[in-house]
């Protein structure tokens, strides 16, 4: 089984522009991610796609591979199942290049997910984890989901899912962590496969899995996590990089 790691990074932010190259410790973001990623030891190999230059040349600058997108994309899944099409690999990682923090026993457990499935199940799988006191269900920024009682996927919202009426029950919150494992043949799926509405309405790449037929596996995580998507989640990285 070869498992090929794709980064996706985009040089353009809404919310936090050029955040890919903005340094936390000794390297931009997208650096950082990018050997997080190869410190792993998982991969057959690793590559970061991206369309824009300063962020292929940051990544060639501790040598490692860019594979240049040519096509605008409207998700980091579209993004890396350009390069897909031409790397040979059975499974394919997606690891997002504002996530500069990986941990090995996450990932091991994604993997398996694909190890222990015989009956070739899965589709795709992604981490989840509990949504912490400090943290607000309500905000839109972060995505929640809510699983099945085998642990697939339900629903993807960047509302409060699920709605609580029955106060009586004891109910978790659980949020979406971007990293992906895919078969090739999926994420090639979901590709060819033009938006779909949900996905347009929340803005959320899974909900086209969902939305098509796949089933996507999650995984529970309470390991800490670092998603960079404000500056406030920016500032909070170059504190712990400090620190560690």
């Amino acid at each position: 089984m070869k498992i090929v790691c794709l980064i996706p990074a985009r040089l353009e932010s809404t919310r936090l522009p050029g955040k890919m190259l903005k340094n936390i410790g000794d390297f931009p973001v997208i650096v950082q991610t990018y050997l997080a990623a190869k410190n792993l030891n998982l991969f057959d190999d690793i590559w970061v796609v991206t369309e824009s230059k300063e962020i292929g040349k940051a990544i060639e600058n501790v040598n490692g591979k860019v594979f240049y997108s040519t096509k605008d994309h409207n998700s980091g899944s579209d993004r890396i199942a350009e390069a897909a099409e031409t790397i040979e690999a059975d499974i394919i990682v997606n690891v997002q290049g504002d996530t500069p923090l990986i941990y090995r026993e996450s990932m091991i457990k994604l993997l398996d997910s694909f190890r222990n499935d015989s009956t070739n199940q899965v589709d795709l799988a992604s981490l989840m984890t509990k949504v912490d006191a400090t943290e607000n269900v309500n905000d839109s920024n972060i995505v929640k989901v809510i699983v099945d009682i085998n642990d697939f996927a339900l629903y993807f919202s960047r509302s409060a899912i699920p709605f609580i009426r029955n106060n009586d029950v004891d109910i978790n919150y659980y949020k979406h962590i971007g990293v992906y494992v895919f078969r090739k043949e999926a994420l090639l799926n979901f590709y060819n496969t033009p938006q779909t509405p949900l996905e347009k309405a929340e803005l959320i790449e899974c909900l086209r899995y969902l939305e098509i037929g796949k089933k996507i596996k999650m995984v529970y995580t309470d390991e800490f996590t670092l998603e960079i998507d404000t500056e406030n989640d920016l500032l909070n990285a170059i504190t712990y990089f400090k620190k560690n």
